[in-house]
């Protein structure tokens, strides 16, 4: 990379970055309120964040008892487009223009991280949130580059700022090294309990997720039944194998249930590690008038999802299933030398071992088939492949969601070259240092 972490250059641009950020590191209590039902919610061990990147949505709802706040591609892409940061994408491009010379993929890879770093902090200022930044898309499969970034990301704010990373071989492995090197690292888009058993002993992420919305949708609107407590099993299953591995390996993994849709599901799923929520969920939680003694841990819990006969056939249990040959391969796959791994020698030690749907070997026209389908895939393009357990439900959705996600930073890259091309297609001219 042109920009290489911890260079004179690097250092510049961090402080630009930080430029007339004042934050107020341990304020958080003194300065907010509390609420009785959130201050349950937290005694039962659960994590308090909210899901989005809106600072006003954000302090209609926030308390003492909220610690961080999640943003993403989607939620990002949203305060560009109101041109919130139109000002600061010329300033960001100026200072480019007086750096390392570079091409097209390493100065959007370069504006998106600005754009990210920039507004955590402005979260981290205003809330003494952590926050969770996460890295462009383009670097879903650039193990090198991930790793790069989530160090520049880390030198930024190491004191608040998580990175978000996605489930995938190159992002697994990335995650690893970053976490040897002290970052914390929130790694995005899974769906399954056997994904985040993976995850939590190979790559040791400081977190995994279930984006249990997602899956409920996936199972009821492709007639696989209604869809109810889908995720809440596929979670309070991957939160107990995730327990395991806290306690059995000494590992920090903490597992976060995500893509909450509304306010049941915080009482549903009271005692997960980290629950975070958009403003309205959260607001629908209050919405229920529960006492705080109402409110109890639900970790315990055995949901009965509901699925039919066909999901069964597409392995849908898979989400919550772990077996024992899952266990062996994770076993043996700790036995070798991961951090000399490629992302490549990573799935073909998944496939050797009878776990090819695990991570897939996606082709073009697969991706390109998911990316027109949007967050939910439609079964029917896939229900073969599933019984075939060529791919996995946890897989499929996990395309899906990083698809979607791509498409959101390829429209925050366009606004972004907008602002920087004149009509007549001439980028202007940084002035000279």
């Amino acid at each position: 990379m042109k920009i290489e972490e911890g260079s004179p250059f690097a250092r510049r641009v961090a402080a630009f970055l930080r430029k007339d950020f004042r934050p107020r590191y341990g304020d958080r209590e003194a300065a907010t309120d509390s609420n009785a039902i959130w201050e349950k919610v937290s005694a039962l061990r659960s994590e308090l964040w909210l899901d989005s990147g809106d600072a006003e949505a954000v302090s209609d709802i926030w308390t003492r008892e909220f610690s961080a706040l999640t943003t993403n591609n989607t939620l990002l892409n949203r305060e560009i487009q109101k041109g919130t940061y139109d000002g600061f994408v010329q300033e960001a491009a100026a200072l480019l223009a007086e750096g390392p010379d570079l091409d097209e993929r390493e100065r959007m890879l370069e504006l998106a991280f600005m754009l990210n770093a920039r507004h955590g902090l402005s979260l981290v200022e205003r809330f003494d949130a952590y926050v969770s930044v996460e890295e462009h898309t383009d670097l879903a499969h650039d193990m090198a580059g991930a790793l790069a970034y989530a160090r520049r990301f880390h030198a930024v704010c190491p004191e608040r700022f998580i990175v978000k990373m996605p489930f995938t071989p190159a992002g697994l492995l990335a995650t690893r090294q970053a976490g040897a090197d002290g970052i914390a690292v929130n790694l995005t888009l899974g769906f399954s309990a056997r994904q985040n058993y993976v995850a939590a002993a190979i790559a040791r992420p400081s977190f995994v997720n279930v984006f249990l919305g997602r899956l409920n949708s996936f199972v009821a609107d492709n007639g696989l039944g209604d869809g109810a407590y889908v995720g809440e099993k596929a979670t309070l299953a991957s939160q107990a194998a995730v327990r395991e591995l806290r306690s059995e390996k000494n590992l920090r993994t903490r597992q976060i249930a995500a893509s909450l849709r509304d306010g049941g599901q915080v009482r549903d799923l009271a005692g997960v590690d980290v629950l975070t929520m958009p403003p309205k969920v959260a607001r629908g939680f209050l919405e229920l008038g529960l006492r705080a003694e109402d409110v109890e841990d639900r970790t315990p819990e055995v949901y009965e999802p509901g699925i039919n006969q066909a999901a069964r056939e597409i392995g849908v249990s898979s989400l919550w299933n772990l077996d024992d040959p899952l266990r062996q391969c994770v076993a043996a796959l700790q036995e070798e030398d991961l951090d000399a791994f490629s992302p490549s020698a990573l799935q073909a030690f998944l496939s050797g071992h009878g776990f090819e749907d695990l991570l897939p070997d996606w082709t073009d026209e697969q991706v390109a088939l998911s990316r027109g389908e949007g967050k939910i895939p439609q079964i029917v393009n896939w229900s073969e492949r599933l019984a075939e357990r060529r791919i996995g439900v946890d897989s499929l959705m996990t395309l899906a969601g990083l698809n979607s996600f791509t498409a959101d930073q390829a429209e925050m890259d366009d606004r972004v070259e907008s602002l920087l091309t004149p009509a007549g297609g001439a980028r202007p001219q940084a002035n000279a240092a």
